[in-house]
């Protein structure tokens, strides 16, 4: 499980969903909120990527477990880098 969650971590296409989805979630904060849109996203990147790209030896469902671990790791990490960002820029 732990090589799984470890080479979803480094997968370059999910890594780029997440920023996206953190992006999209800033433009749109005042609209829809924070928690909803990070949430259905980060649910979203992490059972749409098994099931349209199999492979490996995992099944389905520790594929999305370990993929909605990483991807909360990713989300953190994204989130702390926006708003690093966020206050250099004022």
């Amino acid at each position: 499980m732990i090589d799984l969650v470890f080479s979803q971590l480094t997968d370059v296409f999910r890594i780029g969903l997440i920023i996206a989805l953190v992006v999209t979630m800033l433009r749109t904060a005042p609209v829809t909120g924070q928690i909803l849109p990070l949430v259905a996203g980060v649910v979203f990147v992490a059972v749409i990527l098994p099931t349209t790209m199999p492979g490996g030896e995992a099944s389905l469902t520790h594929a999305i477990l370990a993929g909605l671990v990483s991807n909360v790791i990713i989300l953190v990490l994204v989130l702390a880098v926006a708003r690093l960002v966020a206050r250099l820029r004022r």
